[in-house]
């Protein structure tokens, strides 16, 4: 029974554009996470899942992990972690991911690389190599995703960023033709002072209704911060804070779904200097 529970809670997460859908572009971060994933325009650590182009802000060693406690339900969990490596030739990274139980898992593993090309652009791309697990029936599938992005600076408070995500649309089974979906994600953020950043986001699956994104994160003190956000497809909310400590980063947020709950996330970063 409670097999059965968890696919049935899987499948209803699995066709939400919004919450993550097999082989999606997974958001990664909870300082991303408590600001409604909009995520597009950020430069850390947590770009090699976000945006690859946001990466040539990172000036020093990284690295960092995270979970999702999807909905309170350990075995929808979700947990990766990625460590970046600047150099002269630009900014390198390798991160990963995986997701599930035995019913059904998804697991990661990518290489990304990002450039500045001048103070005013970046543009990085991303290449992964994915494995499925749909239980003992149907065996496992793997498959190569790319992905690219840019980000612009369009003043000198406007960021924009934009993100691809799969284009080729990579099969994942014969039956039906399924595919893993393509996802574009368009967002600029506005930093009114340096106490306050507001960020919004579109994102579109080609198969999918268009997800809307906004966040907000306010310092209100020296090295802590506050967020919150909201979603749209389906309807969600967020918030949390973050703790920058010098070399360690600390953030810690949730999003709560009107008919599943809360899913509460953490995340550690530190970087060498």
């Amino acid at each position: 029974m409670k097999r059965i529970f968890l696919l049935l809670v899987s499948v209803l997460i699995f066709q939400s554009s919004d919450i993550f859908a097999s082989g999606e572009n997974v958001p990664a971060g909870a300082r991303s996470a408590g600001m409604g994933n909009a995520s597009v325009t950020h430069g850390d650590i947590w770009s090699a899942f976000n945006n690859q182009a946001g990466l040539s802000e990172v000036s020093s060693i990284s690295a960092g992990v995270f979970y999702e406690n999807r909905f309170f339900m350990p075995a929808l969990g979700l947990k990766g972690g990625g460590i970046v490596l600047p150099s002269k030739y630009g900014v390198f990274s390798a991160s990963g991911f995986s997701f599930g139980y035995k019913v059904y898992s998804e697991t990661n593993a990518g290489i990304a690389y990002a450039r500045s090309f001048s103070e005013n652009f970046s543009a990085g791309m991303k290449f992964s190599y994915m494995k499925v697990q749909m239980g003992d029936v149907y065996g496992s599938k793997g498959l190569i995703i790319a992905e690219a992005g840019v980000r612009a600076r369009l003043s000198k408070n406007m960021m924009m960023g934009m993100h691809i995500y799969n284009p080729a649309r990579s099969k994942l089974a014969s039956y039906n033709d399924e595919r893993i979906a393509a996802i574009m994600r368009l967002g600029i953020d506005y930093r009114f002072s340096k106490k306050v950043l507001v960020c919004t986001e579109a994102e579109k699956d080609i198969e999918m209704k268009p997800v809307f994104k906004a966040g907000v994160e306010y310092l209100p003190a020296e090295a802590l911060y506050v967020r919150a956000g909201v979603s749209t497809n389906p309807g969600t909310t967020s918030f949390g804070i973050g703790l920058n400590l010098k070399h360690l980063k600390i953030d810690i947020a949730t999003g709560y779904h009107s008919v599943l709950g809360y899913s509460p996330q953490v995340a550690l970063s530190y970087s060498v200097k």
